[in-house]
């Protein structure tokens, strides 16, 4: 076989079908967040506006954050120097794992290198733990969710997304002595919508199943100390397993789960992907500790950002753009086609010095492809003002069908 003809093959595909992905190569600011500096492929820089970071506070910037990781890149050094079961626990971890901890409630919290790896790792271990293992999953649930499922070699089911009484009916079919466990979303970052949550906990526990959450695009930025939509709405006691991430509201790096002592204990055990997998650097850990920290006591920082949110939707649903709304603070512009989207895309960028990427397929279903805005607290008038003159102008040039897309 012509191995590099077949992957010509495959990237070819990926460009007629509109949906390769291009890099583009930005050097964020300190200390001026959300503007940045394009790095252009000729070797010009432009400046440009972030608007689909996952730094949704702004706290990749915050003093409290670079103070705290510089002190402990003086204090430490650059790595871990080792798994955390070599050599790669440190009291940085260790108190970043009890500010988690205290933030969802839980007795113990696990740290891992990313989110990504704390839903692979655990739930695909899970069935170790308990043998017969049938996990009942949303169908929308993020990626590593879906993969941590498929490895695990268990049982699993598919319920429709948010879908309760689907999700009753097939874990009623099953044996009711077999292990369950439910594994959904609080936020469900492509629509922004938001999972039904005390409706499955009562399925749960009619039926006696583990909850399984994934806070990711929650945590820092819903409930009175950013512990999320559990905590919001003061169900956290009722999750057995909470998932989150660093790397977005907290804006450093890194995930976790929250659980209780035992639970946490056995994933860190049998995972392998906590067990064979360097620790996360101390000035990170140091950085995120101080990033959950802060949040806790900074309620105007979220109130700021939900401000934002409901700001720009309202503006774009004034334009007659096909946004969904499902109150989140994620604002989807549907645009329904690749091509298009890639080249709302390039003009927002190279006109206007905006940066959205674009959404695709396999990340949103074929006909649903989007622009993905994500406002912060640090967006100012005038980066707003720009942004909507911008969509309004080039939604018209593309000619694309306002009415219809909104219907």
């Amino acid at each position: 076989m012509d191995y590099t003809a077949q992957l010509d093959v495959a990237i070819q595909r990926l460009h007629d079908e509109g949906r390769y992905r291009t890099f583009i190569d930005i050097e964020r600011e300190r200390g001026n967040f959300p503007h940045a500096v394009w790095n252009k492929p000729d070797g010009t820089t432009a400046p440009v506006t972030v608007w689909c970071g996952n730094d949704y506070l702004g706290m990749g910037q915050h003093p409290v954050v670079m103070n705290a990781m510089h002190e402990a890149i003086d204090a430490t050094g650059a790595g871990s120097g080792g798994t955390r079961n070599i050599s790669g626990t440190t009291a940085y971890h260790k108190r970043l794992e009890a500010e988690l901890a205290d933030l969802h409630g839980k007795e113990a919290a696990l740290l891992f290198t990313s989110a990504y790896i704390a839903n692979d790792a655990t739930l695909s271990t899970l069935p170790k733990l308990f043998p017969g293992l049938i996990i009942y999953s949303d169908e929308l649930n993020h990626a590593s969710m879906i993969e941590g499922v498929r490895r695990n070699g268990g049982a699993k089911r598919i319920f429709r997304h948010n879908d309760v009484a689907h999700l009753r009916e097939l874990i009623a079919a099953d044996d009711p002595k077999a292990p369950k466990l439910i594994a959904f979303e609080s936020v469900y970052s492509m629509d922004g919508d938001f999972g039904p949550i005390e409706e499955i906990c009562d399925v749960a526990d009619e039926f006696g199943a583990l909850t399984y959450i994934d806070e990711v695009h929650a945590v820092g930025m819903y409930g009175p100390r950013g512990g999320g939509v559990t905590e919001r709405d003061r169900l956290a006691h009722r999750i057995d397993i909470i998932n989150g991430t660093l790397a977005k509201a907290y804006g450093v790096m890194g995930g976790y789960i929250a659980a209780s002592a035992k639970m946490c204990d056995a994933v860190r055990s049998y995972a392998p992907g906590f067990i064979f997998t360097t620790s996360l650097p101390p000035a990170v850990a140091a950085g995120a500790a101080a990033s959950v920290a802060h949040l806790k006591t900074d309620q105007a920082r979220r109130d700021r950002h939900q401000e934002q949110a409901k700001v720009l939707k309202l503006r774009l649903k004034g334009l007659g753009l096909p946004i969904i709304d499902h109150g989140s603070h994620i604002v989807p512009v549907i645009v329904g086609d690749p091509v298009h989207t890639k080249a709302l895309s390039d003009m927002l960028l190279e006109q206007f010095g905006i940066y959205v990427q674009p959404i695709n397929f396999p990340t949103v279903p074929r006909g649903t492809e989007r622009l993905r805005f994500t406002p912060s607290p640090v967006h100012g008038p005038e980066e707003m003002d720009r942004l909507v003159a911008a969509m309004d102008q080039l939604w018209s040039h593309c000619a694309l069908n306002r009415a219809e897309l909104a219907g």
